[in-house]
């Protein structure tokens, strides 16, 4: 049977309940670091974390979509034929509204490990900033979830390997990073670094050269710079862009052409234009 479940055997209706409170708790980065936990919302989302192998906690369903969820469930991993397992939990509505982070929640809510063997701390034993052949990107204090999970679902859409972050990113398992990012959590490798200027110099050590996404003196258009597939496009900060030091570490700083009199790109979109270029390599 390619799901295995264990299954709660009485409906948890009452929002105070134990499980549901320390679930619910998930919402904090803090709680999510000490249980090794985060929650995602959706059927989508389920069958992302059961296509690709995520070590699934609970899956926690509505009494009232039972039915539909489970079907879902079934014939997806009829399909794929792949295992997973988890225990099933079914609550009632009150109970579920309280974990829910979407406005029309379609049911289901999954419970998932950390995964560890794809997001990483660059100072973690057999980690490594560059490996041959992997696609990079770089982010430099992208604080905003929205923005973080879109910018991995545009890097897993182009072709990126790992994207490097700086430790002031938003969190990847932030649940608006989750829900924004698609499922891109499951694909795409991520490293945590200290500092962009420390990362820039291992990179370049490797023979990597670094295009930081700033408008100074020295930049160059977009399409006007020759790019290989080594090179590693840096997005900075959504309302001071990228620190001094990122940009003086950089090999060099490019900016994207727009009309005249109109404000800067929002990240992501920055981020997407640069993936795409970098794709065309």
């Amino acid at each position: 049977m390619p799901l295995e479940i264990k299954r709660c055997p009485d409906l948890i209706s009452a929002k105070n309940n134990p499980l549901v409170v320390r679930l619910g708790k998930l919402e904090e980065k803090k709680h999510r670091e000490r249980e090794g936990l985060f929650r995602l919302d959706g059927i989508k989302l389920l069958l992302e974390a059961l296509k690709f192998g995520a070590d699934i906690e609970y899956i926690l369903v509505r009494e009232d979509a039972f039915s539909h969820v489970m079907r879902s469930v079934d014939e997806f991993l009829d399909k794929i034929n792949v295992y997973s397992s988890g225990t099933l939990v079914v609550l009632g509505k009150t109970a579920f509204d309280k974990l829910s982070d979407e406005k029309s929640p379609e049911g289901v809510i999954t419970v998932v490990k950390y995964i560890h063997r794809l997001h990483k701390r660059y100072e973690e034993e057999n980690c490594k900033l560059c490996s041959d052949g992997e696609k990079m990107f770089m982010l430099e204090s992208v604080r905003d979830p929205g923005n973080m999970g879109t910018i991995l679902r545009s890097a897993a859409a182009f072709g990126i390997d790992t994207v490097i972050m700086t430790e002031d990113c938003a969190d990847i398992y932030n649940p608006k990073t989750l829900r924004a990012a698609m499922g891109a959590i499951f694909k795409i490798k991520t490293i945590k670094i200290r500092s962009a200027g420390e990362a820039i110099a291992d990179l370049q050590k490797n023979g990597r050269k670094v295009l930081a996404a700033a408008l100074d003196k020295d930049a160059k258009r977009l399409g006007d710079v020759p790019l290989s597939p080594s090179d590693v496009f840096l997005i900075g900060n959504e309302g001071h862009g990228l620190s001094n030091e990122a940009i003086a570490a950089a090999d060099q700083s490019i900016f994207i052409p727009m009309a005249e009199n109109t404000e800067s790109l929002n990240a992501a979109v920055a981020a997407s234009i640069c993936l795409w270029e970098i794709s065309k390599t």
